[in-house]
């Protein structure tokens, strides 16, 4: 990255009244009309800055608030995770508010950003002048609202949850709440499924809209609140505390994001002892972030690995994070046996190609 992001600081002017008291550290927002002034703060923004004040380069801006009148920032150059940041120049900024100013820094002065009413004007903090725009922007996936195909499973469409073991829980308009366990075990598959976060800002790490996608019980693809963090092995989209996704594509709390899962069970023998692992592509708000990767054992809390297909698990982690349009593909145990890795390959695609 040029000096101009080596050298950052950002100074934020915003109008932000708050509605979350130091007495509610638990606090979670299920909707955006509750969520407080701040809300419309946190997000992603992208757009040009000039390099040595002649040429321009796109760059993202993902603001998160953290609650009483605290911010964190990451500026990325190229753009938006998924959308142009080549993962490596990530700029960390931290800062609070104060009498309708929030300014956020890097410890090192060298540029101004002003966001008002959704744009973000920066400036040279040394002359004063003008070196860049961005703008508030909402990212949404390509597969939200996918429809089922005709051999998938209808698993919940908000109707009822048939599905399920008794317990699973609905809200009035039609979400399943976590928390929710499938009644029937599964071993080959492809999921698809939407889910969203709470707005907890004054909550940090795994108690800032906690769950996660436990397939078979054992494995569990993480759900949570990681917007604008590193994407480690216990954030958003990891295989809990196996693998980091490839790219942190977490969205904002309360806006919808999907998951597309293509799954492979663990083989194993008639003397009970495992002869493949499992393995798992997952596409994160339509971006890959783990291709066929070989799981190689149970993750975190999982139950042992075993020959007996289980059901899947929506945990329960005290969060109010929400789900919707959840559907399931079983796939032919018999075709992916007798397949070579790169035929496996193919059939994930195949299967893709038919949504």
């Amino acid at each position: 990255m040029n000096r101009v992001f080596a050298t950052l600081s950002v100074l934020v002017l915003i109008s932000w009244i708050t509605t979350v008291s130091i007495a509610q550290d638990r606090v979670a927002y299920t909707t955006i009309e509750e969520s407080g002034k701040d809300y419309s703060i946190q997000g992603e923004y992208v757009g040009g800055m000039k390099q040595g004040g002649l040429f321009r380069t796109r760059v993202g801006l993902q603001v998160i608030a953290r609650g009483e009148s605290k911010f964190e920032a990451v500026l990325l150059s190229g753009g938006l995770p998924g959308a142009g940041w080549d993962g490596s120049d990530r700029v960390t900024l931290t800062g609070s508010s104060s009498n309708g100013i929030t300014n956020l820094t890097n410890d090192e002065n060298g540029i101004i950003v002003s966001i008002i009413d959704g744009a973000a004007n920066v400036q040279d903090s040394a002359t004063g002048s003008a070196v860049g725009k961005l703008r508030r922007i909402e990212r949404g996936s390509p597969s939200l609202g996918l429809e089922p195909p005709e051999e998938a499973v209808v698993v919940f469409d908000g109707s009822n949850t048939d599905h399920f073991e008794d317990g699973a829980q609905m809200t009035e308009d039609g979400l399943l709440m976590q928390g929710a366990l499938l009644g029937f075990g599964v071993g080959d598959f492809r999921l698809h499924f939407e889910f969203k976060t709470p707005f907890m800002p004054n909550s940090v790490g795994q108690a800032r809209g906690n769950s996660g996608v436990y397939i078979q019980r054992r494995y569990e693809v993480q759900v949570l609140d990681s917007f604008g963090l590193d994407g480690v092995q216990n954030e958003c989209a990891a295989l809990y505390r196996q693998k980091a996704p490839d790219v942190n594509m977490c969205l904002p709390p309360l806006q919808w994001q999907t998951y597309d899962i293509y799954f492979r069970a663990a083989r194993w023998n008639e003397a009970g002892e495992k002869t493949e692992n499992a393995r798992i592509t997952v596409y994160h708000n339509g971006v890959p972030v783990h291709t066929n990767y070989e799981i190689i054992a149970k993750t975190g809390a999982g139950q042992q690995e075993a020959p007996t297909k289980m059901p899947i698990l929506l945990q329960n982690h005290s969060d109010p994070v929400r789900y919707r349009n959840i559907w399931l593909i079983h796939a032919d145990d018999s075709v992916f046996e007798e397949s070579t890795p790169a035929e496996r390959e193919g059939l994930l695609k195949r299967l893709r190609r038919r949504a």
